[in-house]
Order: structure tokens, then C-alpha cells, then sequence
């Protein structure tokens, strides 16, 4: 006990009153970002050196993907970059303990608010995700809509449960483009953590949802079939993950996804095929609920976008 006390002591002391500050290089590491809006407020920070040892910002801002950033400048404990957007430029500092203050602004240098965040923990190395031990199986779809509850009271609520299915449908434009503007749902259930979630889904031509994990992960749903796979194909987790294959069925077709998530890492099997495996999950994806990766959380669907379709969603949660 002695031996790890007065080092902890020491750092304090010293500066570093963070297990998880680094300090020879205090901006490099994962961030868990707050952003400054009211509602999806969730960002992610990676920053680490190349080769050359140049420091690379990889951020998410909201939604969408993360991204390299531009103008990327380091200066001790003092960072600054700019999204390649123009939209965008975010300045601040890590202090002493550990935690991160910044300040954004827009394209024309209008202040849009304060950033906080916090370093995330290493991912540890080895996961097998085949190694939990699941429990008990959840139907989430025993109550129909009873179990869900709509995460935006503003907009269109498409959903409707029947003979088992639970469906998004949203419609068409007269362009023939989806009309989109639906909200998503989540379980009210919110005391997940990692599990496995098996589901069958079934998406109509150029449809677009997701299934995300924990309220933070999205484990993608879309019409890929046909495409080449990239971070953004079916059963990818969102613009972080590729599949090592393409395992889609066409259009209009009931495909089976299993994922599992294990202390950081995660497997997705689409159809049957083993298409992400023990991955690293570097951090959250576009639409997380939040940003703390310690924290529990619901499943919850994508329904902004286009119709879908789920049945059979059973989750098992990981007893050890």
C-alpha cells in the first residue's frame, strides 16, 4: 500500500493529480468531450502523434464521424484545431488534474460555447468478447411500444408494433427521397452495460437507421447490399469500425445481426458471418446520448432518417 501511495502523493504535487494524466505529453490520449448545446451534446477526442511525432486531433462533434482535424497546435498543456468544415475552431487547455477546458467558436469567430472533458481509461488489450458470461435472455419487444419511449416529443412518431414487428415508417417524398423527420426511440429501460443483442432487421431500398448500444454505440443499419464496404456499411459501428466483409442480403430481406459487447471491444455477426471481431471500441459514435463510457444505458433506434423494420431483439446481459 505504501509503495502506491506516496508516487500518487507525489504526481499531486507534482501536478498530476490524474491516474490518467500524462504528464510528459498531457493533451495526447481518448477524451470524452461535453459540447456546448443543449441536447446531443456528446463529443470524442483522440489525440496522438505520427510518425513525424505530430500531434493528430481524430474528433467527434456531434454527429455524423469523427474526423482528422485541421491546423492542429500543441503547446505543453495548451491545444487548439479547426474542423476541416470552416465551421468550426476549438481552443483550450488540459489541467493539472487531468481534465480538459476549451472554448468553440464558428466559422466567423462567434463564440459558441464552453467544452469539458475527461481522459478515458486505455482499452485493455487481449478482450475476447467470447469470454462473458451471458445471462438471463430480455425480450425488449415483450411489451411492444409499452417498453420504448420517444427521445424527441417534437417530432413525427412513425413507430407502430404489430405481430411481433416493431416498424419505422416514415414514408416518402414526392422526389422520392425518404421524408425523414421522425424521432428515435429508446428502451426505458437504462440499466444496460455490456450484453449481447440479437435482432433481425429488415430495411427497405436507401434506408437508413441504426441500433445503438448502450445509448452510445451504433451499430449500423442500412442498405448497403451491393456496395463496397466501408465504416458506414451494415452492421459497421458507425464511421469507426469496417466489417472485414460485406454479409448483406438484398433490400426488402429479414437479415440477423448479433453483436456483443465486452469491456470495450465488440463482435457483430451479420447473417451468420463473423464480420467484426474482438475490436477495440475507441470511443462513442455520431447521436451518443452522452459521452461517459462508465455509465449504463438503453438500446435505442434510429428513426430520423427512413423506415425499418425489427423483430426477435433479445438482449442478454454479461453476468461476468
Amino acid at each position: 500500500m505504501k509503495t502506491l501511495f506516496f508516487p500518487l502523493v507525489f504526481a499531486f504535487l507534482a501536478g498530476c493529480c490524474s491516474p490518467f494524466d500524462c504528464c510528459k505529453d498531457p493533451v495526447a490520449g481518448n477524451w470524452g468531450l461535453r459540447l456546448p448545446y443543449e441536447t446531443m451534446n456528446a463529443g470524442h477526442m483522440i489525440m496522438s502523434r505520427n510518425a513525424k511525432g505530430d500531434m493528430e486531433a481524430l474528433v467527434l462533434w456531434r454527429w455524423a464521424s469523427p474526423e482528422k482535424m485541421k491546423n492542429v497546435s500543441v503547446d505543453g498543456r495548451k491545444f487548439s484545431f479547426s474542423h476541416p468544415n470552416g465551421k468550426l475552431k476549438v481552443s483550450g487547455e488540459v489541467t493539472r488534474c487531468g481534465t480538459l477546458k476549451a472554448e468553440a467558436f464558428d466559422g466567423a469567430g462567434k463564440k459558441i460555447g464552453d467544452v469539458s472533458g475527461w481522459r478515458n481509461k486505455p482499452v485493455e488489450a487481449g478482450v475476447k468478447t467470447s469470454d462473458a458470461v451471458l445471462g438471463e435472455p430480455v425480450d425488449l419487444l415483450a411489451d411492444g411500444l409499452d417498453g420504448w419511449t420517444a427521445m424527441n416529443k417534437n417530432a413525427k412518431f412513425g413507430w407502430k408494433f404489430e405481430n411481433g414487428v416493431l416498424s419505422n415508417k416514415l414514408g416518402l417524398k414526392r422526389n422520392g427521397k425518404w421524408a425523414g423527420g421522425g424521432t428515435n426511440i429508446k428502451t426505458k429501460r437504462d440499466d444496460f452495460f455490456d450484453f449481447n443483442l440479437e435482432y433481425d432487421v429488415r430495411v427497405p431500398a436507401r434506408s437508413n437507421s441504426g441500433v445503438y448500444l448502450r445509448g452510445r454505440y451504433e451499430v449500423q443499419v442500412v442498405d448497403s447490399y451491393g456496395k463496397k464496404t466501408d465504416s458506414h456499411s451494415m452492421a459497421s459501428l458507425y464511421g469507426r469500425i469496417v466489417p472485414k466483409n460485406g454479409a448483406e442480403k438484398s433490400p426488402g430481406s429479414w437479415q440477423h445481426v448479433s453483436v456483443t459487447l465486452y469491456k470495450r471491444h465488440i463482435t457483430v455477426e451479420l447473417n451468420g458471418v463473423k464480420v467484426i471481431e474482438n475490436a477495440p471500441v475507441e470511443g462513442i459514435t455520431g447521436g451518443a446520448i452522452d459521452a461517459d463510457e462508465t455509465k449504463c444505458g438503453p438500446v435505442y433506434l434510429q428513426g430520423d432518417h427512413s423506415d425499418a423494420d425489427f423483430r426477435n431483439m433479445v438482449l442478454r446481459p454479461v453476468v461476468r
